[in-house]
């Protein structure tokens, strides 16, 4: 689990902040407590001593973390928050020059589904990026119930899930110093 985090981290910013919101939600699952995520959880993994050990000093960390910032029972930890911070960051340079307009055209096309999610959602505070993420973790969490997705829901997760495409990538090529601004 730590290292299909550590190589989702490194291959694509929007699927390892989907996984850990997973990993929170699992960890919850078991009551935020480490015996609980090694017979439920770790035991399930075919693992060697080594790596359990990892595995379960990863989980005891985050679970720690959780208590120590106080989202055992909702939220996320601030690792994952600051991945957010620095998409909003991004997201904001981005539009802000003209040197990326297909950025901005996915952006424009989803931005009116944006715009409906925050008008229902209770979360105001929130910004455009995380309202995006939370869009993606709940249907997700749909497809895992097995549960239908309406067209109209779907042809806004499409044009969603293209704008957190693309802001992934530039994220990846930013780490990476390939972006000339």
């Amino acid at each position: 689990m730590k290292k299909i985090a550590d190589k989702l981290k490194e291959k694509n910013i929007a699927e390892y902040l989907i996984y850990m919101w997973q990993v929170e939600d699992l960890i919850r699952a078991n009551n935020c407590d480490i015996d609980k995520m090694t017979d439920n959880v770790i035991s399930g993994f075919n693992l060697n001593q080594t790596e359990k050990e990892e595995l379960i000093e990863w989980y005891d960390n985050l679970i720690n973390m959780m208590h120590a910032e106080g989202v055992n029972e909702k939220g996320h930890l601030q690792i994952n928050k600051n991945v957010i911070l620095e998409l909003e960051e991004l997201h904001g340079n981005l539009l802000a020059t003209t040197q990326f307009p297909f950025y901005h055209a996915a952006y424009y096309k989803a931005l009116p589904f944006i715009i409906e999610l925050r008008k229902k959602s209770s979360k105001k505070e929130e910004s455009e990026i995380e309202t995006c993420f939370e869009a993606m973790y709940g249907i997700l969490l749909l497809r895992l119930q097995k549960k239908e997705i309406t067209k109209e829901t779907q042809k806004a997760i499409d044009a969603i899930s293209n704008f957190l495409s693309m802001l992934a990538n530039y994220y990846d090529k930013d780490s990476k110093n390939e972006i000339e601004w």
